[in-house]
């Protein structure tokens, strides 16, 4: 199709409101819901999906990683969004995007038109990266035809699954793989629990003396500096594959901050930490328990470099396991992302009983201002 005569949507950018519920917020709940709807159409439910709730406080912070959104609308209906995410550190040169458009809305480009409205957006920012994630479930990753490998890890998605043919066709390069796992939790609490006390016993031998500390929502003021180190590195030591992370800068008030955000989102955060007798942090794990969800999931984990070797990355996920049977007993399964070529931490979640369930495509184009991006389709996830 060619020129406006052939659009039958309306690309604009979402209202952030001051809450929900108001004539004002009814863009911003459309947008939540395409997101879910999306979600759904990949796994085949909405449980990794954010709702309004917990998407306003994002979009009201700007301190630290501000975001905007764009949708597509048919009408009164709204069809696809992108959301647009930035790192304010000094230096930082990406912007991640979110793309997704309903399945029946597809291939009449509106998602070329959402990738346009982020890529102004990237130029008025001044970013020359864009970045953005597409999902395959299990079952798709066993589609015919040729495959697309990242350079680093096992894994492969198909180049049909829609938001890896989307991707390739508007210049985007695969930079990572992702696994998605997921772990029961039902009945497993004394498992748990003996499985932390065993491991805690093995290393009463250990000269260094790590001890387990656990928190929820707020780090105790002794450690929130040594939190901010672990943070930092956490854009830094992971492996990145073939990706541009922008490096992000923490202090106390950032982790703050963060925490803030968090319980503002209705989540309750669980961490633990390996901490010495000086209150150095060498590492930690967080278990982010959303209050619309039955799910949790683990997100950051991390031994710092200095102190890797003592066993420290299950230690944390076995505290924090003890700790969420504690908070949240009714919880019944914790989801996670780690990079295809994370050996370590993926042994540690085998052991704990994840399975993959999909997998997560890293996208990057390095010259938003350069090639054409005439096209259509959607990605399928974010």
């Amino acid at each position: 199709m060619d020129g406006e005569q052939a659009r039958s949507f309306e690309i604009r950018a979402v209202p952030v409101p001051e809450a929900l519920g108001a004539p004002d917020s009814r863009e911003f709940e459309a947008m939540a819901e395409v997101a879910a709807l999306v979600e759904e159409s990949v796994w085949g439910h909405r449980t990794f999906a954010w709702g309004p709730a917990s998407l306003l406080p994002r979009y009201r912070d700007d301190r630290y990683q501000p975001m905007r959104a764009f949708a597509a609308w048919e009408g009164d209906r709204c069809v696809g969004r992108v959301e647009c995410e930035w790192e304010l550190s000094d230096g930082a040169e990406t912007l991640d995007l979110a793309i997704g458009v309903l399945p029946d809305a597809r291939r009449r480009g509106i998602g070329t038109a959402l990738l346009e409205a982020a890529r102004g957006l990237a130029a008025d920012l001044g970013r020359d990266i864009l970045t953005g994630m597409s999902d395959v479930a299990a079952p798709a990753l066993e589609a015919p035809g040729a495959r697309l490998e990242a350079r680093d890890g096992s894994g492969s998605i198909p180049a049909s699954d829609p938001g890896a043919a989307f991707a390739t066709h508007h210049g985007f390069r695969l930079a990572q793989l992702e696994r998605m796992s997921g772990q029961p939790l039902a009945g497993r609490a004394e498992e748990f629990s003996a499985a932390s006390e065993a491991a805690e016993a093995a290393a009463a031998d250990d000269p260094a003396r790590y001890r387990i500390v656990t928190w929820v929502d707020h780090a105790p003021d002794h450690l929130v500096e040594g939190m901010a180190i672990a943070q930092a590195a956490m854009s830094t030591d992971p492996p990145a594959g073939e990706s541009t992370y922008d490096v992000q800068q923490w202090d106390a008030a950032r982790v703050r901050a963060t925490e803030e955000q968090s319980i503002a989102s209705g989540r309750t955060c669980l961490f633990a930490a390996a901490v010495l007798d000086d209150d150095v942090v060498a590492g930690f794990t967080e278990l982010s328990v959303p209050g619309d969800s039955s799910a949790t999931f683990q997100w950051s984990t991390i031994v710092l470099e200095p102190h890797r070797g003592h066993r420290l990355g299950m230690r944390l996920k076995l505290a924090n396991l003890v700790q969420l049977h504690r908070v949240a007993p009714e919880r019944t399964d914790v989801y996670t992302w780690n990079a295809d070529e994370n050996e370590h931490m993926l042994a540690i979640n085998v052991a704990l009983g994840y399975r993959v369930l999909g997998l997560s495509a890293l996208w990057q184009r390095d010259d938003v201002a350069g090639a054409d991006s005439a096209g259509t389709g959607a990605t399928n996830g974010s």
